[in-house]
Parts: structure tokens; C-alpha cells; sequence
């Protein structure tokens, strides 16, 4: 005879789990007693909201499901934006919620909330388990939906009195990898459309690659001459500095690289969605019908035809895709190889940043620094403002498992993923990119590195404004500010209270001490840029914005 929680616990550790994240609730406490005695790692946070970017990031850098708990009511809802996330960006997670008990549900008892209802259309799947011996079924199921076709966040009820009463349940078995593989007509066609191709173009996105898959992309495009582009915030799919690739296909689209693949006559789309981000909103691949023809590549055929019409659809995952056409090799030495040079070439002009700029911060030569100094295996994160610019266009990525970036566009989430990051592996450089705005979203989470002493270097670039949102208030109502300027504390001395090293950089110069001073203090650190606001983007002011609108 076991309780629920232990019951919950034993589940997990038969799937893998080795550390969850979360905010405590009265609502799971018996889950809590069953950790004590586990060898999962319990990392606890300080909002629900982080503790779900957290779990996000594992399931992002690890392709298996980051799991988080949190209490009812207000604890879920602010899990939400975690979910919210991981459901837009194909992400493996679980989020187990304590709900109140049995005979109080349907009453609107304290912290109630229905949440098939609530998470119905942001959850792949959400499920209340109402009979304790159910659940190393429901938790092995839950493994098995988050992680296959397209990967997706589990959302588990758990009510207070199904988790403390005690019952007999049979032993939690790991749950069974499915994997989707072309056919070799499949891989035959495919073929015959690049033999027929003179402007072919590829694009990766989406989730379960891993580092073999994208070995096996390398080998795939060195074989076939093929341009490469990385999808919206899936940049570490390919090696920016090879000669195959092609730039990032997402918000700020280098124009010649926009142009190339409008220009294409063959688009192969490999684990992506195409959504409104990377495609430009639906203009570089029209929908329903691109002018191109479109071979899509995808895990879940539930995703083939849902935007766009392919010439070609191939139900695969991308690491089963690649591999299989790895051994393919073109008959004759393909006609665009030059094309494929020029546009690498284009994209080695694109990513090389500015160096001037208004104010006495140039971010220009801090990018520069960065790309010199990180090292290869350094883990990027950042949320989202028009700071990310400057990640996202300049930094040179190398490998595989160094990126975490919210695709849905999610501020607040470059903080926690860092700690999530840096407990993952100990032992690389974890440098967290954050807007003013976007680190006082989650940046109560630097408490947690500090409590688990896990060194992340958060790079605040503070111009003392919601810089996104005024740089669109200026081009559509110019003059006309309301509810974008902030008033700041000082991020050096907040790092400072939490127990950590704090920085501050006031001009470009002092940027490369200060970011050594914080990677040798051992410490959690936070390196406060303080950028003029006038420089909006790598190219434009807020007054040329203003001004041309």
C-alpha cells in the first residue's frame, strides 16, 4: 500500500526524471514527503511562472520532459505562461498541480479552478487523476504524449485527498519513445525534386534534434551544396560559420536572405512549423499555396497541410529524416553550389555588428567581445524585447543544446532558463540576455541561483523603456508616449542584495572588465548595460522611427 505521492514520485523516477522545479503547496505535500527520500533533485523557486520557464528549458536542451509542480489557483495560473510557451515553441514538459479535494470540487472551494478547462487550448493534453492506483498509467502516459509526434506541455491535476490515501497500484514502467520514419518512396521523391531543382533552400526549426540529427544535417547539406537557414530562435541548429549557411529566418529577416528564399523553387521545411514569426507573417511561403514548391518534413501529421499545402509531406521526426537522407547523394555536382556561397558571404556581412551608435554604450563591439570570448559550448537565453536583436542577428552559434529562446515571443523567461541551464550543466558558461522590462518579469528568480549557487551571468541591457512596444508606439503614433517608460532600480546593487556579484557599464569600454570581473567572482551575477534609448535597433533610432512614420 502506497499513497498518491509516492505513487507520483515512483513514477517519475521510472521515466527518467532527475530533478523537478517548483513553488511548495499545501495541495501536494504529499508529494513533497515522497521527494525527501528520493534521489530526484527538488529545486525550489520563487514564482510558478519561473519554475515553468525552468522546466521548459530542460525539456528545450534535453528533448526530454522538464517537470514542474505548483499549488492551485493562483499557483497554476501563474504557471500558465510557462505552459503557454512550451506549447508554442514544441516542448516536452509536465506540470503537476495540486488541486483541492474530492468533496470540495464543483463548490468554487478555495483556489479552485477547472483546469481541463482552463489549460484546454494551451496543453497538448490535460487530464485530473482521480483514483490514486491510476496513476503510474496516467504519469507514463503523460511521458509518452509530451514527447511524441509534436512535442507539447502535460498538464496533471492531482487532488489533495487522492495523493495522502493509500492504495495498492502495480509498478510504473518507463514509457515507450515513438519515432516516425520516411519511406523510401518518400526519400525517392525528395530526390527527384532537387535533381530537378536551380534554387533549392532549406529551413530547420522545431524540436527533437539532437546532436547526432544535426551532424547528419551537415553532412546532408555538405553532400547536396544546400543553403541552410535556422527558423525563428532555432539558430543552434547549424553552425553559423559554416559555408552552407544561410542566415536566421525570423523577425528582421536579412533582405537578401528573404529574397533568396521567395526566390526559391524548392523550400524543404525540416521539423518546423512555419508560423507567422519565421515566415515573415505567412509572406516568404504563402498560405495556403506556396509559389514554392514545399517539402515538409514533420513528427506529427497532424502538422503536414495544416498551414501550407507541401508538394511533398513526409511524416518523420527530423533526427529519423536526416539520418535516413544522409545516405543519399545527389548523381551530378548541384548547380547552385556558387548561390550557396553568396549567400553565406551575405550572411557574414548581416552578422557582422556596428560600431557606432547614440550613447556611450555601443552594443556593436559588446557582441563582438562575445563572440571572441564565449566559449563554443556557452548556453545563450534571453525573453523577448527588441534587446534580443542583438542576440539573435550577431552572435556567431556553433552548436547544438547552446540556445534558449522562447519562439512564442515570451518576456521574462531568459532569468529562470539560465538557472535551469546552469543545474543541467554545471560546468558550461551560462549567460542570460534580459530587457529592463523582461528581467523584472522573472528576474526574482537570480534568488535561486544564488540559493542553489549556480553562477549564470545576466546581461541586463536597461534603456529604461518597454523598448518594443515604444518603438511601434512611435511609428504608429508618434509623439503620443503613454505606459512605456520605466523607472529602474539600480540591477548591479539588486544582484548585490540577492547575494550575488553586481556590474555596471556605463560606457563600451568598461564592458569586457566587467563581464571578466563577473565570470571570476564565482558568483550568480547581473552586468547592467545602460543603453540610451535612441538606439532602438542595430540600424535606427526612436527618432528616425518617429520621424519617417
Amino acid at each position: 500500500m502506497k499513497t498518491g505521492g509516492q505513487l507520483i514520485v515512483e513514477a517519475l523516477e521510472a521515466n527518467g526524471t532527475d530533478r523537478i522545479f517548483c513553488v511548495p503547496g499545501e495541495s501536494y505535500l504529499a508529494v513533497l514527503d515522497a521527494l525527501h527520500d528520493s534521489s530526484i533533485r527538488t529545486i525550489v523557486c520563487r514564482q510558478e511562472g519561473g519554475a515553468a520557464m525552468m522546466a521548459d528549458c530542460q525539456g528545450r536542451l534535453t528533448g526530454k520532459p522538464g517537470i514542474c509542480f505548483v499549488t492551485r489557483g493562483p499557483g497554476a495560473t501563474n504557471a500558465s505562461a510557462g505552459i503557454h510557451i512550451a506549447m508554442q515553441d514544441s516542448v516536452p514538459l509536465i506540470l503537476f498541480i495540486g488541486q483541492v479535494a474530492s468533496h470540495a470540487k464543483e463548490r468554487e472551494a478555495f483556489q479552485e479552478v477547472d483546469y481541463k478547462r482552463f489549460f484546454g487550448d494551451i496543453a497538448k493534453w490535460v487530464v485530473e487523476i482521480d483514483d490514486a492506483s491510476r496513476i503510474p498509467e496516467f504519469v507514463t502516459r503523460a511521458f509518452a504524449v509530451a514527447t511524441s509526434g509534436r512535442p507539447g506541455p502535460v498538464v496533471i491535476s492531482l487532488p489533495e485527498d487522492m495523493l495522502t490515501g493509500q492504495v495498492e497500484a502495480p509498478e510504473a514502467l518507463p514509457h515507450t519513445p515513438v519515432e516516425t520514419r520516411p519511406g523510401e518512396a518518400e526519400l525517392d521523391a525528395l530526390e527527384m525534386l532537387l535533381a530537378g531543382a536551380k534554387r533549392p533552400f532549406v529551413i530547420l526549426g522545431g524540436t527533437r534534434w539532437d546532436d547526432q540529427a544535426v551532424a547528419q544535417m551537415r553532412t546532408i547539406a555538405e553532400a547536396w551544396s544546400l543553403p541552410v537557414g535556422c527558423s525563428f530562435r532555432r539558430q543552434m541548429l547549424f553552425d553559423h560559420l559554416h559555408p552552407n549557411y544561410a542566415g536566421d529566418v525570423g523577425i528582421g529577416i536579412n533582405p537578401k536572405l528573404a529574397a533568396q528564399i521567395k526566390a526559391a523553387d524548392v523550400v524543404l521545411l525540416i521539423g518546423g512549423r512555419m508560423g507567422e514569426m519565421p515566415s515573415s507573417d505567412y509572406t516568404l511561403l504563402k498560405s495556403p499555396y506556396p509559389d514554392q514548391a514545399l517539402v515538409h518534413v514533420h513528427a506529427d501529421a497532424g502538422e503536414l497541410g495544416r498551414v501550407y499545402r507541401p508538394t511533398l509531406a513526409i511524416n518523420a521526426s527530423p533526427s529519423a529524416f536526416v539520418t535516413a537522407f544522409a545516405k543519399r547523394r545527389p548523381a551530378a555536382t548541384p548547380s547552385w553550389a556558387q548561390e550557396t556561397e553568396k549567400a553565406h558571404a551575405a550572411y557574414l556581412e548581416w552578422s557582422t555588428p556596428p560600431q557606432t551608435g547614440p550613447g556611450a554604450v555601443q552594443m556593436g563591439p559588446i557582441m563582438e567581445y562575445l563572440n571572441k570570448t564565449l566559449p563554443e559550448d556557452a548556453i545563450l537565453t534571453n525573453g523577448a524585447g527588441n534587446y534580443a536583436t542583438w542576440v539573435h542577428r550577431f552572435y556567431r552559434t556553433r552548436r547544438f543544446g547552446t540556445q534558449a529562446a522562447p519562439t512564442s515571443g515570451s518576456m521574462g523567461y531568459g532569468t529562470p532558463a539560465a538557472v535551469a541551464a546552469k543545474s543541467l550543466y554545471p560546468d558550461r558558461t551560462v549567460v542570460a540576455f534580459a530587457g529592463d522590462g523582461c528581467f523584472l518579469m522573472n528576474g526574482q528568480e537570480f534568488a535561486t541561483a544564488v540559493q542553489y549557487d549556480l553562477p549564470i551571468i545576466v546581461v541586463v541591457v536597461n534603456n529604461g523603456i518597454y523598448g518594443t512596444i515604444r518603438m511601434h508606439q512611435e511609428r504608429e503614433y508618434p509623439n503620443r508616449v503613454v505606459a512605456t517608460d520605466l523607472k529602474n532600480p539600480d540591477f548591479a546593487a539588486l544582484a548585490r542584495a540577492y547575494g550575488g556579484h553586481g556590474e555596471t557599464v556605463e560606457k563600451t569600454e568598461d564592458f569586457a572588465p566587467a563581464f571578466e570581473r563577473a565570470r571570476a567572482s564565482g558568483k550568480p551575477a547581473i552586468v547592467e548595460i545602460r543603453l540610451d534609448p535612441e538606439a532602438i535597433t542595430p540600424t535606427r533610432t526612436l527618432t528616425q522611427i518617429r520621424d519617417k512614420s
